[in-house]
């Protein structure tokens, strides 16, 4: 594994420890506007990960069945919302936002039912990352080195406030900063080791790297609409969530175009 592909799946990574270091320079609570603007942000941000990065490219490759060639694109889509959705009732956790208990009952504490929540949502983006880099190293596909930069980049971007989200809301219910801010950093661990799991298995996924790709989509894009949307919109100011929404969409998909 190259150097620049070690650095490809940790930037995500970084991108979480950075907002989870927030936790030092903010007030205990994040401001309503800024939770909106960063939420919509992040979602703006993976929706159009998911099209231009996830959705697209297998569709191209996929160009030698014809009128068919979306079929892996749909499978892969549908197979990744279930599978969140799965994961959504067989792991306990909890939306800050909401304030409420998703999955079966249990009697974790509420901090780690949110680091969970949080955990959940890292997985898609850290396979993401990883099926993306896999294609590259087999040299079977088109995806080139700078195309997976900016799917890490664009990651990379969206977990800043996701790193705040986690780390701040710690915070306010009374953990200190230090360990708020390793909590924020332990949340975004999944995704480097994601990452890492689906490139040593490159040889079992390129026969199927469409499929995965799109499924890495669909996960993201049942992240957005059951967590980050409501999130973003629910209660006031939800026109700040709006904007930053397609702010995040317009600054992936620069990234994209751009790099890929």
């Amino acid at each position: 594994m190259t150097a620049e592909v070690i650095r490809g799946i940790m930037i995500p990574f970084i991108g979480t420890s950075f907002g989870a270091a927030c936790v030092f320079f903010m007030r205990r609570s994040i401001d309503l506007k800024l939770q909106k603007a960063l939420t919509g942000f992040a979602a703006g941000v993976m929706v159009a990960a998911s099209v231009w990065s996830l959705l697209i490219p297998p569709i191209e490759q996929s160009g030698h069945m014809g009128s068919f060639s979306f079929v892996p694109a749909v499978a892969g889509f549908w197979a990744g919302i279930l599978f969140l959705l799965l994961l959504d009732h067989i792991i306990p956790h909890f939306h800050v936002t909401g304030n409420e208990n998703e999955g079966p009952k249990s009697k974790l504490p509420k901090k780690t039912k949110l680091i969970l929540a949080v955990t959940i949502h890292n997985i898609p983006e850290g396979m993401a990352v990883g099926v993306v880099y896999a294609g590259f190293i087999s040299g079977q596909t088109e995806i080139t080195i700078a195309a997976a930069l900016a799917l890490s980049i664009g990651i990379a971007i969206q977990n800043f406030p996701e790193g705040t989200v986690v780390s701040m809301p710690l915070r306010a219910e009374g953990m200190s900063k230090a360990k708020a801010f390793l909590m924020g950093i332990l949340s975004g661990a999944v995704e480097p080791a994601a990452a890492l799991l689906t490139i040593m298995a490159a040889g079992l996924i390129i026969p199927v790297l469409p499929y995965l790709l799109a499924f890495s989509a669909g996960a993201m894009i049942y992240v957005v609409i059951e967590e980050l949307i409501p999130e973003m919109t629910e209660g006031g100011h939800s026109n700040i969530g709006t904007v930053f929404f397609a702010v995040g969409f317009s600054v992936m998909m620069i990234l994209d175009v751009a790099l890929g």
